[in-house]
């Protein structure tokens, strides 16, 4: 029956700057952020189980199922409501991973928003960014499925406007550990915060930005201080970021321009994308009837 499939757009994020404020005593990174969706994505695939079975169709290579956040994100909506239903999920995998791109979180978010549908469970958005933040700090944000002013642990988020932009996102072949660079000694923790008026201020201007964890990460991954060069000699005027804890860095660009020069020259084992900023994430009001469509559906 078609009822028993479904396809969820799972987009990425870029961090349009990124500064550490502080560090609770659990350990846990108090941020401030603007996170921007982009075109870029995965794409999650589920088909429901009469039993109560998760299986994971195609593993991620060097993914043990425990650490798998689909897998997660199922099990623990599972547990919470006591579910008898199963799902097997398969991944269509798009946005490199250890890349600051929010993938696996994308992944996570958009498997909740599914299952919440397919499982027929008419959770609210609240519901589900309860059982998100469980799973990881950036998966809230994909459930609230808008651009954000981001704060707290990444738990804290104010709907933000941004303009239409393109970006070169261009990831430069190294998977990141956000651990590695969160549990640097050499981490500044201490930013003074500002308030979303202020990014405004700054954004209207185009003023420069910065990346708190960027400092860390260039000193700890070659590979990201060559990537920011790269992007800065192919657009002298770009003003480069990593973004999240890397690798990926982008810059945002003319929407017309070409780049099929610029990308023909990039090195080795490492990928280009072109990348359209979004107003809003696709399936942000999957459970509205207007966004499901016959058959095998693709939301987003």
């Amino acid at each position: 029956m078609s009822s028993h499939f479904l396809h969820v757009c799972a987009p990425a994020k870029l961090n349009l700057f990124l500064h550490v404020t502080g560090r609770r005593p659990d350990g846990y990174h108090l941020l401030q952020s603007v996170f921007h969706l982009i075109d870029l994505s995965d794409t999650v695939k589920l088909r429901l189980r009469a039993d109560s079975q998760i299986c994971r169709i195609n593993p991620l290579p060097n993914v043990p199922p425990e650490e798998d956040l689909v897998i997660k994100a199922a099990r623990l909506l599972q547990d919470t409501y006591q579910l008898k239903l199963g799902v097997d999920i398969d991944l269509d995998k798009r946005i490199p991973m250890g890349a600051g791109l929010g993938g696996g979180s994308s992944d996570a978010a958009s498997t909740l928003m599914g299952l919440n549908q397919l499982w027929k469970l008419k959770l609210s958005t609240q519901d589900l960014m309860a059982i998100g933040v469980r799973l990881g700090a950036d998966v809230p944000f994909f459930l609230f499925g808008k651009n954000a002013f981001v704060e707290g642990i990444g738990d804290v988020l104010q709907e933000i406007k941004l303009r239409k932009s393109s970006y070169l996102v261009i990831y430069p072949g190294v998977c990141i550990p956000t651990k590695t660079i969160f549990s640097s000694s050499s981490l500044t923790r201490n930013r003074s915060p500002i308030t979303i008026i202020d990014f405004e201020a700054q954004y209207a201007s185009h003023m420069q930005f910065n990346n708190d964890l960027q400092a860390v990460a260039t000193q700890m991954f070659s590979e990201v201080s060559m990537a920011l060069e790269w992007l800065e000699n192919q657009f002298p005027n770009s003003r480069p970021l990593m973004s999240g804890s890397g690798s990926s860095v982008f810059c945002e660009i003319p929407s017309q321009t070409s780049l099929e020069q610029c990308l023909s020259n990039l090195p080795p084992m490492w990928h280009g994308f072109k990348v359209k900023g979004l107003s809003h994430h696709s399936a942000y009001n999957l459970d509205s009837s207007v966004n499901i469509q016959e058959g095998s559906r693709q939301v987003g």
